[in-house]
């Protein structure tokens, strides 16, 4: 069949084929279409010049569909149901009745501490939705938006784009994390010994490289020993190592609650980093994605209220 060759295809023929297609019956075909059965016809015709195929035969069980037919089906009703959806929820979107699935990237940090929280809510309010989530690579994120691989971003990385949408959701602080049992470093954590121990680093590609660029500007050295892919490796491999990490309060917080570690004020000052919350700003009035959107910044903004620790008078 001459695909390549094809010129641009009516949505109302996609359409009228995938019915026919479904219904076996250009009679049965018309009446779900509310058309006439000679424009389902008509239809069918410009459908088999476009594609110089029969496409359907008639049979005593109905209309059957050709080899070429079949492999078109695929393609096309998964391109008229994506249609459909966002021509749906561009207009209107109910979250107790959707089954829509959204993308999500988020690093693995994000994945320890805000992923709970954001399903939980999302379950609350549409049992029926379904939300993918994707590891972040920060790289990535302009032009996963540009091709519709996600509908949103939460990361503490300032991404600067003037097609994205942005909207802080945290604020977070750095402190020190290391083995409770730490042969030469106690409950202070001093700038000599921060220079003079090794130190773990979690890779700068999840989006977490506040603490490398602050370091650089104030020309602090650090012995970086292992650099890991994951903050999920920090908890057990500092717990059995004099190894030392910097990441946020909040997810060293729960690692002190998992494994043997204790945390530290940091001996220089790091500025609180945002968590932020990106989008495409060519969807910004599909109903369906506000409506994400605002799910996703309740649950965090909740999770964070009810986590973070409360100030010391």
């Amino acid at each position: 069949m001459g695909l390549i060759r094809m010129r641009p295809i009516d949505l109302n023929l996609v359409r009228t084929f995938v019915t026919l297609y479904e219904s076996g019956s250009v009679t049965l075909a018309a009446h779900k279409l509310n058309v006439t059965q000679p424009s389902v016809s008509y239809s069918l015709s410009r459908l088999r010049e476009l594609f110089d195929d029969p496409l359907f035969s008639r049979t005593r069980d109905g209309m059957a569909p050709t080899f070429c037919a079949m492999r078109l089906y695929t393609s096309f009703r998964q391109a008229l149901t994506q249609i459909e959806q966002t021509l749906s929820d561009a207009q209107h979107f109910d979250p107790e009745q959707s089954q829509r699935r959204f993308r999500l990237a988020l690093t693995d940090l994000g994945e320890t501490t805000l992923l709970a929280p954001i399903l939980r809510h999302m379950r609350d309010l549409a049992p029926g939705v379904e939300l993918e989530v994707v590891p972040l690579e920060i790289d990535k994120v302009v032009s996963w938006f540009d091709n519709k691989s996600v509908d949103a971003v939460i990361c503490s990385r300032d991404i600067q784009a003037p097609s994205l949408g942005r909207r802080p959701i945290i604020e977070e602080r750095y402190v020190g994390l290391l083995g409770r049992r730490h042969p030469r470093i106690g409950q202070t954590l001093s700038m000599e010994a921060f220079s003079r121990e090794d130190h773990v680093q979690v890779s700068p590609t999840t989006g977490h490289g506040l603490v490398e660029d602050v370091l650089k500007e104030r020309d602090i050295t650090r012995k970086v020993s292992v650099v890991v892919p994951h903050f999920s490796a920090l908890p057990r491999l500092l717990e059995s190592t004099s190894l030392l990490a910097i990441l946020p309060e909040q997810i060293a917080g729960l690692f002190t609650r998992q494994a043997d570690l204790k945390q530290v004020e940091l001996p220089f000052d790091i500025p609180p980093v945002e968590v932020a919350l990106y989008w495409s700003r060519q969807v910004d009035d599909s109903a369906a994605q506000e409506w994400f959107r605002r799910t996703l910044i309740e649950a965090t903004s909740r999770h964070h209220d009810e986590t973070v620790p409360p100030e010391t008078p």
